[in-house]
């Protein structure tokens, strides 16, 4: 059991170097992440919690959240290679099921919306991202590789592989296959100068953003609306084409 345990604690240090360049040492992540810190103490009171010693267990969380700024039910259950990035004004739900391999950003809260006993709390499976100050409320699942923009609400079901942006949250078309799409329609029209490669709160660039985007739909509908036209014409002139003439002998001629 000591083995897995800081087998564990070596799992929890060594993603940090995979998400934070900040990182530089295993001793200052250990000593100066208040994420890991928070983590740390929340496998200590979620074993507290399963042997039905929940006020230890309560107050163990407590102290981590004085100490972190980090409120981590410990009912809820986590996987491995959990990273709090930041952490301060994280809040996790005492029936959340956070996967393997997710990052939270500070500010998120994984919340409620009903006082019933019972399920009450988000699922995110492996790999999920969610940034700062996003909200994931109710008992609902957020798939694998999904990814959560900052300061979303996300309030239904989010598929495997999805990115959730906007109040209420909304799925979009990843932001690289988009920002490509652009620069190719961009290009198409000689409008040379368009560099923008991120969605920026500029009303300009926005709005540039939007033409293209009109402008790569419209072109989608005018191809799909030519290759209907040429099927539609090949049907017409298949149906009209005039049936050979049959030869004496087929027809039964001597």
């Amino acid at each position: 059991m000591t083995t897995d345990v800081f087998k564990r604690l070596k799992e929890d240090i060594d993603c940090v170097f995979e998400r934070d360049p900040a990182a530089r040492t295993r001793l200052e992540v250990l000593l100066a992440y208040p994420g890991v810190h928070a983590l740390l103490l929340h496998r200590v009171s979620h074993w507290l919690w399963k042997r039905n010693l929940k006020l230890l267990a309560r107050i163990l969380s407590h102290i981590t959240r004085f100490l972190t700024g980090i409120e981590i039910h410990p009912g809820a259950v986590i996987g491995r290679r959990f990273f709090i990035d930041h952490g301060m004004g994280v809040v996790i739900g005492e029936t959340s099921e956070i996967g393997d391999d997710v990052t939270l950003y500070h500010g998120v809260t994984l919340g409620g919306t009903s006082w019933q006993k019972g399920k009450r709390h988000p699922t995110l499976e492996d790999n999920v991202v969610v940034g700062a100050g996003a909200k994931i409320l109710g008992p609902i699942t957020v798939g694998a590789n999904a990814r959560i923009g900052s300061n979303a609400v996300v309030v239904k079901e989010v598929p495997p592989g999805a990115s959730v942006v906007g109040v209420p949250g909304h799925i979009v078309t990843p932001l690289v296959d988009r920002s490509r799409q652009r620069e190719e329609t961009a290009r198409r029209i000689g409008f040379q100068a368009y560099g923008q490669t991120q969605d920026m709160p500029d009303p300009f660039v926005n709005a540039i953003n939007s033409m293209l985007d009109h402008i790569h739909t419209i072109e989608q509908r005018l191809d799909e609306a030519q290759k209907q036209k040429e099927e539609d014409s090949m049907k017409a002139s298949t149906a009209f084409e005039p049936r050979k003439k049959s030869t004496s002998k087929e027809s039964g001629g001597g």
